[in-house]
């Protein structure tokens, strides 16, 4: 819906139609955690544009309506009415594909009972708040550590639910680094989530009458009345691999700079698509609400007949889950490793106010840089919630491809509501150097 507002914005006269299966259009999908936890109140409070509101802009918005097929060379689409059970085929001039990703069902037996359940959009989460009012479950298990689970995990307590996950990797949030992985699994644990990792599902149990009652790992059984599936999105592409349109190698659409992709006036944005990443100086698969935004306008842009770059990302990210806040951007020490980056890596724990300020608190800065040439690589923040935002310091800082001399000499604000004099990555800044 980006890509519609900014093609109309560019275009008064432009003839505007978007295709939904699901029952809503523009919402925050990112705040379905804090639906859930009751942190907001109301589904519609997530609701950034109603279908009427478009239309009141001259965009014509269909909900439960699914496209089945693309023509590229009639330029149709094979469109099911899905409320009539109608089929119909429409034509376009410009196509802009943003069916985003899906949630990964691992193969388990017990996908199919009561009470599992995935987030992906705001329909699932309006059933699994719904579920938790009416069936009043006490036990819940979260099969996958990666922010939808992180997140899960605090709405769920919150809920006052007794909370399980499991994770098949060694760690939590397996996009960043032990140490600051290992950070989030003890708040988890401070606040009576329990953890497994380095355990993987094997199935979920009924009880014999359609609900769920368990779920079987590699090292035990964990009674629950409530499963979330948080294994990790995949881009939503069949629908463009089985149109002719070109896929890059993790599944995600491909596109160049503009959002076209490999058919002429195709575009494509957000998780189903993917996105040029600057630290690896080509395309990756990076599924994010801010990143899918900015990526729809530049296809509406491009599909109206303007002309815009998308530039890239350097894979910021931040989470929370009670009172610890995490972030990372750019490369891991593990990711440059991986990728065979000569790289070294600091890590301190520093003050986030001055010493003699009421309520100081401590974050963990990590620093990852190239040993070639000094430039900044990536970083990571663990701290208190409102002190991971310092992440977007060094995403800046990666953007404009500082080196850690560089960040040494930031000139960041001081006072001491807000930080020591010495802000923390000014200190790991200054560690790094001396490394």
């Amino acid at each position: 819906m980006s890509a519609a507002a900014r093609a109309r914005r560019l275009d008064p006269e432009l003839e505007i139609v978007a295709y939904e299966r699901t029952g809503y259009v523009s919402y925050g999908s990112c705040g379905l955690p804090y639906l859930i936890s009751g942190v907001v109140p109301e589904a519609s409070t997530l609701i950034a544009r109603t279908p009427a509101q478009f239309a009141r802009q001259g965009i014509e918005t269909h909900t439960h309506h699914e496209v089945l097929a693309i023509d590229t060379d009639q330029q149709t689409v094979k469109v099911r009415d899905l409320d009539e059970g109608r089929e119909s085929s429409v034509a376009y001039d410009r196509l802009v594909i943003a069916t985003g990703g899906s949630a990964i069902r691992p193969p388990l037996p017990g996908l199919d009972l009561e009470g599992v359940f995935v987030l992906r959009n705001l329909e699932d989460g309006i059933a699994i708040k719904r579920f938790i009012a009416e069936e009043q479950p006490s036990r819940a298990v979260i099969i996958g550590g990666g922010y939808v689970g992180v997140e899960m995990a605090e709405a769920f307590v919150e809920r006052g639910l007794q909370t399980t996950m499991l994770d098949m990797q060694p760690q939590v949030l397996d996009n960043f680094d032990p140490d600051v992985a290992q950070k989030m699994q003890d708040e988890l644990e401070r606040n009576g989530v329990t953890v497994f990792v380095d355990d993987a599902a094997q199935g979920i149990e009924g009880d014999g009458q359609g609900r769920v009652r368990a779920v079987v790992s590699q090292r035990g059984r964990h009674e629950a009345d409530l499963v979330l599936i948080g294994a990790g999105v995949r881009a939503e592409s069949l629908l463009a691999k089985e149109a002719g349109v070109e896929l890059g190698a993790q599944g995600a659409i491909a596109v160049d700079d503009g959002m076209r992709t490999s058919v002429p006036d195709v575009y494509a944005a957000g998780d189903c698509a993917e996105t040029f990443h600057l630290l690896l100086d080509g395309p990756s698969y990076v599924p994010l609400g801010s990143t899918a935004n900015k990526q729809g306008r530049v296809a509406g842009t491009n599909a109206a007949g303007g002309e815009a770059v998308f530039k890239g990302v350097v894979g910021t990210a931040i989470t929370k889950a009670f009172d610890l806040g995490v972030a990372v951007t750019g490369l891991t020490e593990k990711a440059a490793k991986q990728l065979g980056r000569p790289a070294r890596a600091v890590s301190v724990e520093h003050g986030t106010r001055a010493h003699y300020y009421p309520g100081p608190g401590s974050i963990h800065v990590k620093l990852v840089w190239s040993d070639l040439d000094g430039r900044l690589l990536g970083a990571q923040i663990a701290g208190p919630v409102a002190e991971a935002k310092r992440i977007d310091v060094l995403a800046t800082a990666l953007h404009h491809g500082l080196t850690i001399e560089d960040l040494k000499g930031l000139d960041l604000s001081y006072a001491p509501p807000f930080a020591p004099v010495w802000d923390p990555i000014l200190v790991a800044a200054n560690v790094a150097a001396k490394s």
